[in-house]
């Protein structure tokens, strides 16, 4: 679940417009926020200029929907690496996203941009909320997939169960960065997986 961003002063002048700016302005949102950051700034870091880049995208809002989007298709290359580690095993992929949820939650001070830009876009009709939207279901369904293919009873609350504690591990990470609950995020998924599939809980 690591996602790799560049720093826009590093971005490859040689790849194309779009492409630089795309990757530019998500860096930039990541530091700074979506509203923290004009397009003139990211057309210079992108080493470009606002007329090039509102020839690729219509308003700082079109910008947002796809720098979302992109993001979306890093996060969503986890779950084939989930089955290429453990090919045949539910579980082990199941145990393989806990400890990247962990990262996520606790190692990335910045959280989930997604979730970030959810926070952020607090107008109901905005364009990036849909992706937002579809993102965060799409990310519950199919770690309710991997439960039920996993075989552990109730699946779909023990999924709703898990995708609540990584959306508030990441909110308490950034309240109590040091030693604070979500530090326990991997023992507390495993302790709620197996009161699930009935098994004595263990404590470290």
């Amino acid at each position: 679940m690591k996602t790799e961003t560049l720093n826009s002063c590093d971005t490859p002048r040689e790849r194309r417009p779009r492409e630089r700016i795309i990757e530019t302005a998500r860096d930039l949102f990541r530091r700074h926020g979506l509203r923290g950051v004009g397009v003139e700034t990211i057309a210079e870091a992108a080493g470009t200029n606002k007329m090039t880049l509102y020839r690729h995208f219509s308003s700082k809002d079109d910008l947002i929907v796809a720098c979302l989007s992109e993001a979306a298709v890093d996060l969503n290359r986890m779950w084939a690496e989930f089955e290429a580690d453990h090919p045949g095993d539910p579980m082990a992929q199941l145990q393989e996203w806990v400890q990247g949820a962990a990262e996520c939650a606790v190692m990335d001070t910045r959280g989930c941009d997604l979730a970030n830009a959810a926070v952020e876009l607090t107008e109901i009709g905005h364009p990036a909320r849909k992706v937002i939207a579809q993102f965060k279901i799409d990310q519950r369904n199919r770690l309710a997939e991997l439960c039920k293919a996993a075989k552990i009873p109730q699946a779909d609350l023990l999924a709703d169960t898990l995708y609540l504690l990584i959306e508030g591990a990441r909110v308490s990470s950034q309240s109590i960065p040091d030693d604070g609950p979500a530090h326990r995020f991997i023992d507390i998924c495993n302790a709620v997986i197996a009161s699930f599939q009935g098994r004595p809980l263990t404590c470290k």
